[in-house]
């Protein structure tokens, strides 16, 4: 089964629809953006969904010092670490947390394989690479570029419940991360949520 990742959210509201849907994991947003959240929203909204349902909480982080990520992954009880920068792959052993790494596809295939096999971590995130700025941009990128994936990977960049089947026909992703999918004027949907849900559970496992 195609895991779900619903990203950047910030409501409690836009999270546990996010679960009745049916995704898998909750992602929050602790860098600089237009959909940081605070670390006390966090803790409130993942120990409230906690005895409801089962769920991977995912902190996203961008170039943050290991020991920020550690205290902020135990007060707000994070299942995963998410380095979505320039980290180097040293620091995944200071990590006391699963770690997603974020790989940054631009329009190159040369070295990804390489670099898919390489980079250090229990799940392979794959965005649209796009100077300036770390994801959530609603960019897809070209996915025949991604050679066969032999490791747990997150696609991004870019969906929707649109195009989203067609993404994980053709890849065949470990599960698929979105955010600015499923918003309208910057802000989660329910509706857009559950469509995209739809669309993924629809594709022949």
């Amino acid at each position: 089964m195609t895991r779900v990742k619903i990203c950047g959210l910030r409501e409690l509201d836009h999270a546990r629809a996010a679960l009745d849907s049916g995704a898998d994991m909750l992602g929050f947003v602790f860098a600089p953006s237009r959909r940081q959240v605070e670390p006390d929203d966090v803790k409130v909204i993942i120990a409230t969904l906690r005895p409801e349902k089962t769920f991977a909480a995912v902190g996203v982080f961008v170039d943050a010092v290991p020991d920020e990520m550690n205290r902020l992954a135990d007060y707000c009880d994070l299942d995963y670490i998410q380095l979505s920068g320039d980290e180097p792959d040293s620091i995944v052993r200071e990590l006391r947390r699963p770690v997603i790494r974020t790989i940054h596809v631009g329009s190159n295939r040369e070295n990804l394989a390489a670099r898919l096999a390489a980079a250090p971590g229990e799940i392979i995130l794959l965005d649209t690479a796009r100077l300036g700025t770390w994801g959530g941009t609603g960019e897809t990128f070209d996915w025949t570029l991604i050679p066969r994936l032999a490791r747990p990977a997150l696609l991004a960049g870019g969906l929707h419940h649109g195009n989203v089947a067609a993404a994980i026909d053709l890849v065949q992703p470990w599960g698929v991360d979105v955010s600015s999918g499923v918003e309208t004027a910057g802000r989660k949907d329910a509706a857009r949520i559950r469509a995209f849900l739809t669309a993924v559970r629809g594709v022949p496992q």
